[in-house]
């Protein structure tokens, strides 16, 4: 590939290319792809970190609130991830199959599903946000002061949702430069928000922890209304008309059940991270403030990753659709090995750097000391966790959701949580055990999960 023709191309990924995915070289399928989900997800994890670097300001409690909080908003990341999965592999597939029009139903139903499972996240956040971090261990400061970011994070927890979904609807019909500009301007807000928020600016009082939370809806609320306008608008490849708003409960039969093994799988993963900080707050809250801090770091470095992850999904969707079985397979391998090679730099780089990365976000030694060890250990798993990603998201791509779902009930709470309670309480290696016990997990999952992908039953799977 010449210069001249990768700035072209580049200058396609960015502005959204009208290509068919199925028929271009798949390079070029992946570059177009991968390079706006990429960018995408780099600016939501620059948003993720820059939060927290505001937030760890106010003290090791405020970063603990912060972690306690996500701890359940992973299981709506849970539902909102497990339903994206689906859409993303309906709408791919009725793309590569020309079916437009099929497309936009399934984008609008997806919506009206959105709506009602936030209820009861909201009805929680609102009044029940104490009784909840209680049960995660929360000290007296989250109790007394924390608990209102909570209660605007659960709260306000459909806007979360839709912004996860209709960026799905997006990436499988292959507008992905759309999704990339969406969560930049979300993303965008909440930074130039945050500090107002937080530490008051002119008429604005200081909401200290609350302003966190008040800056991602209002950021992240605006990204939705735009995800609205440019999809009634119409994109490179769909379009919603006002004759798929009626609800079709047909449709949302086949999108409930090819998300229930998204949702279960992302459930699991992220239940099996609740009871791995259940955990941890044994050890007191610095040790959570450092996993708070450690995990966005790492969201920050597997942001690229999951971009390209991303592009596997929305390739394998179309590519089935199309009748292609092969070409989708190949895009899993040259993904992911793309994949392995920027995940091995990123090892080196936490085995080198990682007290002066953590050391960006707080000046507490202990802190410090902990989250650098994260950091460290955690990585080792990096080289195979690569291929993991990718191979997952071939699954998902395919609409076979319920095999991963499968594999992390073995790895993640079967093996990983009892392997950490094991070692970081019963053997008394603190939270260096727990951290280990992560690693292991995460190596042995990628390692499975690459060897049943080639076993190549997920081209069969009908969505």
């Amino acid at each position: 590939m010449t210069s001249a023709s990768l700035w072209e191309d580049l200058k396609k990924a960015l502005s959204g290319s009208e290509e068919d995915y199925t028929e271009i070289s798949l390079r070029k399928a992946i570059f177009l792809l991968s390079v706006p989900m990429i960018l995408e997800l780099v600016l939501e994890s620059v948003f993720a970190v820059v939060d927290i670097y505001f937030v760890g300001s106010l003290g090791a409690s405020a970063v603990a609130t912060v972690g306690l909080t996500e701890t359940y908003l992973f299981l709506l990341y849970a539902i909102a991830m497990g339903l994206s999965f689906s859409v993303t592999a309906i709408v791919a597939r009725r793309i590569g199959e020309k079916e437009k029009d099929l497309a936009g139903i399934a984008a609008i139903q997806s919506i009206w599903i959105a709506i009602l499972s936030s209820i009861p996240f909201s009805i929680a956040g609102i009044y029940f946000s104490k009784e909840l971090l209680l049960l995660m261990g929360a000290d007296e400061w989250i109790l007394n002061e924390g608990y209102h970011y909570m209660q605007w994070m659960l709260g306000g927890n459909l806007i979360v949702i839709l912004l996860f979904l209709i960026n799905a609807v997006f990436r499988g019909a292959g507008d992905a430069a759309i999704s990339m500009r969406v969560l930049w301007l979300a993303n965008g807000l909440n930074i130039l928000l945050d500090p107002i928020f937080i530490f008051g600016w002119g008429p604005i009082p200081a909401f200290g922890i609350t302003g966190a939370a008040i800056a991602t809806n209002i950021g992240r609320g605006i990204g939705v209304l735009f995800q609205f306008w440019l999809l009634f608008r119409g994109g490179k490849h769909i379009k919603i008309l006002k004759s798929h708003l009626t609800i079709e409960w047909e449709t949302i039969h086949g999108i409930l059940k090819t998300s229930l093994g998204g949702i279960g799988q992302m459930i699991v993963g992220m239940t099996s991270w609740i009871f791995i900080m259940r955990i941890l707050s044994e050890f007191g809250s610095q040790t959570i403030a450092a996993a708070t801090i450690a995990l966005r770091t790492m969201m920050f470095t597997l942001m690229p990753s999951w971009g390209m992850s991303n592009a596997v999904a929305t390739l394998v969707g179309q590519n089935l659709g199309a009748g292609k079985p092969d070409r989708a397979e190949q895009s899993v391998w040259v993904t992911g090995f793309c994949n392995m090679c920027y995940l091995v730099l990123v090892s080196l780089v936490y085995f080198f750097l990682s007290e002066r990365i953590i050391g960006i976000f707080t000046s507490d030694p202990k802190v410090i000391i902990i989250g650098s060890e994260w950091l460290r250990i955690v990585s080792y798993s990096y080289f195979v966790y690569a291929w993991w990603m990718a191979a997952s998201q071939a699954f998902n791509g395919a609409g076979d959701t319920m095999t991963p779902t499968k594999i992390n009930v073995i790895f993640f709470w079967i093996i990983q949580i009892p392997l950490a309670f094991t070692l970081g309480k019963y053997f008394e290696f603190g939270y260096s055990g727990v951290f280990w016990a992560m690693m292991l997990t995460e190596t042995s999952v990628g390692i499975y999960t690459l060897w049943l992908f080639t076993k190549g039953k997920w081209k069969d799977t009908k969505v």
